[in-house]
């Protein structure tokens, strides 16, 4: 059953915004869980290979492949030299630009090419790549893990992948720390409501059976879960914890942020209401900014009550930061986007219908222009270790 929506008041401190959508789940902690297998593990990172312990041990134990997308401090060679539990199969990339790969061009990041509201993280298209590899190779349960999200009962990644006999996503209801935007962190250290929602960091996916994607743009797997007009049968189960970090460390997070809040927030603002995707016209977008604006005024003032400490000015900076980005976001450029989104859903359903299906890795590989070696070991299919050379794409696969 879904969730009741919170009721009036819950804002916390704030009229101008949603603190939950988690009523909009078409059930929360299903109460009957038969536990499923896991394909896969795949894990978008930048991290130092050192991060992807724990991602390769819970693969360990499960006895499933391990996907490693790397970039910037990440490398598929520090990965395969790091993490090495003796029988883990591990597929490490070495993700190179978009440009550099066989994949759609997409109206959403074309818009927003060459503007102040360019992405600068690559965390999108490694989701999406691991997607396209896995619908290849036929993996129908795979669990995406970010590299700083750990899990203590890996049982709880089987009951995840269970339930996709049911829902389209399911979700690990992440703890330890809140992984908000910097404005909603700055929203509920002032005393605001504010619930996570299920997200990209642990979440159980059949790259088969759904053919949504990750648009390039902050709260990507927020649009990830939503089809043309509402959100798809999602659910949460089982527990994972989210490492701390510091949101108000650089204004930079809090600009690189906004456009992606405002969109996705205003959103399911209106599938809160039962109101669909489609309905966010001009005139909707020109009323949700300005609420947007007054919710950032609404969190400043209770930070400006604050005691002088360092941190109230990090918050204060970062919160100037988010609204002036704001200025520069328009109720056409959010129609405009939703729009592009819209049409790109359909691009890119029609190019993965396309894909060649139940090939080995190295063949899928080739195919999103990384490139393959012949005698590649399938994971999965010989426990033994048995290293492989890099591949022209900086592919290295155990």
């Amino acid at each position: 059953m879904r969730r009741p929506a919170p009721p009036r008041g819950r804002s916390g401190g704030s009229p101008f915004h949603s603190g939950s959508h988690r009523h909009l789940l078409a059930e929360e902690r299903p109460a009957e869980v038969v536990p499923g297998h896991v394909d896969a593990l795949v894990v978008p990172t930048a991290r130092r290979a050192a991060s992807l312990r724990h991602a390769a041990a819970l693969a360990d134990g499960l006895a499933v492949p391990l996907v490693a997308l790397c970039s910037r401090w990440a490398s598929a060679e520090a990965t395969a030299r790091t993490v090495d539990p003796p029988d883990l199969a591990l597929l490490a990339v070495d993700v190179p630009r978009a440009a550099g790969l066989a994949l759609p061009t997409l109206a959403t990041t074309e818009l927003l090419a060459e503007t102040k509201f360019e992405r600068r993280t690559d965390i999108s298209l490694k989701r999406n790549l691991g997607l396209i590899i896995a619908r290849m190779v036929g993996w129908r349960r795979i669990v995406f893990l970010d590299d700083d999200i750990t899990v203590a009962d890996p049982g709880d990644l089987l009951r995840a992948a269970g339930l996709l006999d049911t829902y389209e996503g399911v979700g690990l209801s992440i703890g330890g720390f809140p992984d908000h935007s910097v404005v909603c962190h700055a929203h509920r250290r002032t005393g605001g409501y504010q619930e996570t929602f299920v997200g990209g960091g642990a979440l159980a996916v059949d790259p088969v059976r759904t053919t949504s994607f990750f648009p390039d743009i902050y709260n990507e797997d927020w649009f990830y879960l939503l089809d043309d007009r509402r959100l798809r049968p999602v659910t949460v189960t089982g527990h994972a914890c989210q490492a701390p970090y510091d949101p108000f460390a650089h204004p930079d997070r809090a600009r690189a942020q906004e456009l992606g809040d405002v969109l996705a927030e205003g959103v399911y603002s209106l599938l809160d209401v039962g109101r669909a995707v489609r309905q966010a016209d001009r005139a909707f977008w020109a009323r949700f900014l300005s609420r947007r604006r007054h919710f950032i005024d609404d969190v400043g003032r209770r930070v400006a009550r604050w005691p002088d400490t360092p941190e109230r000015h990090r918050m204060t900076v970062s919160l100037k930061a988010a609204y002036g980005r704001l200025q520069f976001i328009t109720p056409g450029l959010c129609e405009e986007y939703l729009h592009a989104w819209l049409a790109d859903r359909a691009r890119w359903r029609r190019y993965v219908r396309r894909l060649p299906m139940r090939v080995r890795l190295e063949e899928a590989l080739a195919v999103v222009g990384l490139g393959a070696h012949e005698s590649v070991l399938q994971p999965g299919a010989d426990r033994q270790r048995t290293p492989e050379p890099v591949l022209p794409s900086g592919a290295v696969i155990w």
